[in-house]
């Protein structure tokens, strides 16, 4: 899997597990989808976010490689 498909996945994993815990828990748990979500906005201006960060020293390749199957 490459990089910006784990970005996705995750940030949205986090936004329904975050209502999930609102909706069963508590509604403070709002709060974390609001961070998710400033979170993608302030990396859409800036072109930095922490994950892209983290799974870059990971080891995470940015694209497919194109070789043979």
């Amino acid at each position: 899997m490459t990089l910006h498909r784990i970005l996705r996945l995750v940030a949205g994993a986090f936004v329904l597990l975050s209502l999930a815990l609102a909706h069963y828990v508590s509604p403070n748990w709002l709060w974390f989808t609001a961070f998710v979500g400033l979170n993608l906005l302030q990396s859409a201006f800036t072109d930095w976010c922490p994950l892209i960060t983290m799974l870059k020293r990971a080891g995470v390749p940015e694209t497919r490689d194109a070789g043979p199957r």
